[in-house]
């Protein structure tokens, strides 16, 4: 509400046209995501855009983006820039520190159930900057060029009322390139519908999905061990297992070591804290200007590039 009432009071005194730079700098290191789409939102303006690239490993008070043009064209839209590139930045920094824990093994954004469907998407496309190997939301997936990625519920195996025929309906209907990962905790013992699954579908079986509830114990190392040798002594070596449900990096080690070869991740990245940006005007008609405790003047950023040009004439 205050640069509403800004820009009333700024073009009431003859000063909205004046000629201003603004620097964006997050206040804590972290992976840089939201460029794009903040870049999207300054296309219709007539100012000059300076950014660093997408997925960029920032450090704290490093300058991520710069504004050029008049101030009456730009500056109502601090508010939405910074809460794009915080928001985006946040869930990137967290899916970062999950794929490097989980790293050869690939990890996927479960997260659209922990936010509000609004913002699924973009926390979705957010993660995906963060080293993501896919995403669940329909529209994050698409917006990254990508195909959404999903198992099966737990309600698709109740409705059913069996583990393996499930399995058999959802290889029977789903498209010929839908990998056949089949959740396996709802019955029975996880390890003996593991068994049952992958002597049903053989070799079309993708990989089981483990997803204990906390009730049970939830998933565990020892449990993903069990489920590996058993499935070798019966000579199954093909299968996969992709755990999800309540995943950390430090739970995600323990379990990479015991032989998962997949995760989704939901509430880790969903519920990871914003990328705090600030926008400082740092010169005025060319002048170095800034607010006390901070140093007047652009502030030197070798590694920003040139995204959008002032329109000729302005």
């Amino acid at each position: 509400m205050y640069f509403v009432g800004t820009q009333q009071i700024l073009k009431e005194l003859g000063l909205n046209n004046k000629i201003v730079t603004a620097e964006i700098f997050a206040n804590r290191p972290g992976l840089l995501a939201g460029i794009d789409e903040a870049l999207s939102l300054l296309e219709p303006l007539p100012v000059q855009v300076e950014a660093l690239d997408e997925g960029t490993t920032i450090t704290a008070k490093q300058v991520v983006m710069r504004i050029t043009g008049r101030y009456g064209d730009f500056g109502l839209y601090e508010t939405a820039l910074l809460g794009i590139l915080a928001s985006s930045s946040g869930w990137a920094s967290a899916t970062r520190e999950i794929v490097e824990a989980a790293d050869p093994v690939p990890v996927y954004s479960f997260g659209a159930r922990h936010v509000h469907p609004a913002v699924a998407s973009v926390m979705d496309r957010a993660a995906l900057v963060g080293g993501a190997k896919g995403a669940s939301s329909i529209l994050g997936a698409r917006q990254a060029n990508q195909m959404p990625s999903g198992t099966m519920p737990h309600a698709l195996l109740l409705m059913a009322g069996d583990t393996v025929e499930a399995a058999l309906a959802y290889d029977r209907i789903m498209p010929e390139d839908a990998p056949r990962v089949v959740l396996v905790d709802t019955f029975k013992d996880e390890a003996e519908e593991a068994i049952r699954v992958a002597e049903a579908l053989k070799e079309r079986l993708n990989a089981i999905r483990l997803d204990t509830p906390r009730e049970r114990g939830g998933v565990t190392p020892e449990l993903v061990r069990e489920i590996r040798i058993r499935l070798a002594q019966k000579g199954i070596n093909h299968v996969g297992i992709f755990v999800s449900g309540g995943l950390t990096p430090e739970r995600i080690i323990a379990l990479k070591e015991a032989g998962v070869t997949g995760f989704g991740v939901g509430s880790y990245i969903a519920a990871a804290p914003p990328l705090d940006m600030t926008m400082d005007l740092k010169a005025i008609d060319g002048q170095p200007v800034a607010k006390r405790g901070r140093i007047p003047g652009l502030t030197p950023s070798p590694d920003l590039k040139i995204r959008k040009w002032m329109p000729s004439g302005d």
